[in-house]
C-alpha cells in the first residue's frame, strides 16, 4: 500500500463508508485536533522517565486513535462501534484519583511550566481542549457518541494533574500563579 493516494489533492478526504468531505468540515477539524493531541501526548511520553506514567500515556493514544476513528465513522453506518465508552471516562477518573492521593492539595491557581515533561503534558492538556471545543462544535451538525465529549472532558482533567505528578516524580515545584502580587514588568 503506498503513503501517498492523490484522492485528496483537492482538497477532500474520505470519512469511514467512501464518504468524501472537504478536508476544512467540522468532522475532519476534529479528527485533526485529536490526531495533533495524540503525536504532543507521543512527545511527552518519549519525555517521561517513569515507565508506569509512561504506559498510561501509551495507552492514552491508543485511545484516542479509537476516538478518531468513532469520528470518522457516521453512528448509522452498520460497522460503527463505540469505541469510547464509560470504561476508558472510569479509568481516566481512576488514575486521575490515584495521582491526586501523592500530590499537595490545590491552593493557587497553577501556571503550565516546572519541569519539561510538566510544560508537555501542560501543552497537550489545552491541545485537549481545543480537541472538545471542535466536538462540542460538530455535535451542533451531527450526531455523535455521548461519550466523546465527557472523556475529552475528562482527559484534559488527567492531563493536569499529570502535569502536577510529573513535576512531583521530577522533584520540581509547580508553577504557582501569583496574581496581582507580581508584575509583570519588573
Amino acid at each position: 500500500m503506498k503513503i501517498y493516494t492523490r484522492t485528496g489533492d483537492k482538497g477532500s478526504t474520505g470519512l469511514y463508508g467512501n464518504k468524501r468531505v472537504s478536508k476544512c468540515c467540522i468532522n475532519i477539524e476534529a479528527i485533526g485536533d485529536i490526531d495533533e493531541l495524540n503525536a504532543l501526548i507521543g512527545v511527552c511520553k518519549v519525555q517521561c522517565k517513569d515507565a508506569d506514567l509512561a504506559n498510561r500515556l501509551e495507552v492514552i493514544q491508543n485511545w484516542l486513535f479509537e476516538c478518531g476513528a468513532q469520528i470518522a465513522t457516521p453512528l448509522d453506518h452498520p460497522r460503527f462501534q463505540e469505541r469510547i465508552t464509560e470504561e476508558q471516562i472510569g479509568e481516566l477518573e481512576s488514575t486521575i484519583d490515584s495521582m491526586e492521593e501523592t500530590l499537595p492539595p490545590l491552593t493557587n491557581f497553577v501556571l503550565p511550566g516546572g519541569s519539561i515533561l510538566s510544560s508537555y503534558l501542560h501543552l497537550a492538556r489545552a491541545t485537549c481542549r481545543r480537541a472538545e471545543r471542535s466536538i462540542v462544535k460538530l455535535q451542533q451538525d451531527a450526531e455523535i457518541s455521548e461519550y466523546v465529549p465527557t472523556f475529552l472532558n475528562r482527559l484534559s482533567d488527567w492531563l493536569f494533574v499529570a502535569a502536577r505528578y510529573a513535576n512531583k516524580l521530577e522533584i520540581v515545584s509547580d508553577v504557582k500563579w501569583l496574581g496581582e502580587k507580581k508584575s509583570i514588568l519588573l
